[in-house]
């Protein structure tokens, strides 16, 4: 199954992995599923570090290049994604969190979340 991850919990999975749920770690450490991680995760991270927000505290580069390390696949932020933004609807308005949606549901993936209100859309997204 291709996953792709919110950002949050590609933040856990390098630098907090104790706060991962069960249900997450499994679909993360289950061979057979293919792991994305967006740009705009890594451009989200990079912007709210810069801003100084505790739960934002990774260095990206480090993380891109960890997650590359590990086997993830980047998935690039392509028009397409951001066509697929118009049909959702507006139950959250952060921009980051709507393209990785509109991401996901372009390419296939299960998206994995820990934020509820993210878990309410439409499509193929799991609340772990």
């Amino acid at each position: 199954m291709k996953i792709l991850l919110d950002s949050h919990l590609l933040i856990w999975t390098k630098s907090d992995p104790q706060r991962l749920s069960n249900s997450a770690r499994d679909h993360i450490i289950d061979t057979t599923n293919v792991l994305y991680f967006s740009a705009a995760s890594i451009w989200e991270i990079s912007i709210k570090r810069q801003r100084g927000r505790p739960d934002f505290k990774i260095d990206p580069h480090l993380l891109h290049e960890t997650l590359l390390d590990d086997g993830y696949t980047e998935l690039p932020v392509v028009s397409f994604h951001a066509f697929g933004i118009v049909t959702l609807p507006m139950i959250h308005k952060a921009p980051f969190d709507r393209i990785l949606i509109a991401q996901a549901a372009h390419e296939g993936c299960l998206f994995l979340t820990s934020d509820s209100r993210l878990a309410t859309y439409p499509g193929p997204i799991r609340l772990v």
